[in-house]
């Protein structure tokens, strides 16, 4: 599993399973997630969500190869809170056409419980359309 996504170092999402239609991120809460409230802030929870249902959409069938996509549109809903352990994200392909995939998340507290939820739209970039993707260094972006 191939996960080179600079945004998670940063704030810390890990790439758990992947698979065609199907991508698991988890992310341990710590303190620098939180908002002034002391609770997981909602964006983190977005990224989740975003970076979640994208991936489900992006595996890549050829070692060495890429596909890339950008989200169109995003939608979340948060259902409870999470100040510390372990969330886990799930995002599923819903459906795909030629060009765009419709995707659906969810993000499960350390209890197992739902903390969001979301739905996006995704484009796929130039040549990604297809499971065998791009080669990494191809100027289609």
């Amino acid at each position: 599993m191939d996960d080179t996504a600079p945004f998670h170092d940063l704030i810390g999402i890990t790439l758990e399973e992947w698979r065609d239609g199907y991508a698991r991120l988890a992310l341990d809460v710590e303190r620098r997630h939180h908002n002034r409230s002391g609770v997981l802030h909602g964006g983190v929870l977005l990224a989740m969500i975003d970076q979640a249902g994208g991936y489900s959409g992006l595996f890549c069938t050829v070692p060495g190869n890429v596909r890339r996509a950008v989200t169109v549109d995003m939608d979340c809903r948060f259902t409870g809170q999470v100040t510390t352990g372990r969330i886990v994200a799930e995002g599923r392909i819903v459906t795909a056409g030629r060009n765009i995939f419709f995707t659906r998340t969810e993000v499960l507290g350390p209890d197992g419980k739902l903390v969001a939820y979301g739905a996006g739209t995704h484009r796929w970039r130039s040549g990604s359309q297809v499971p065998e993707g791009v080669p990494a260094d191809s100027p289609l972006r």
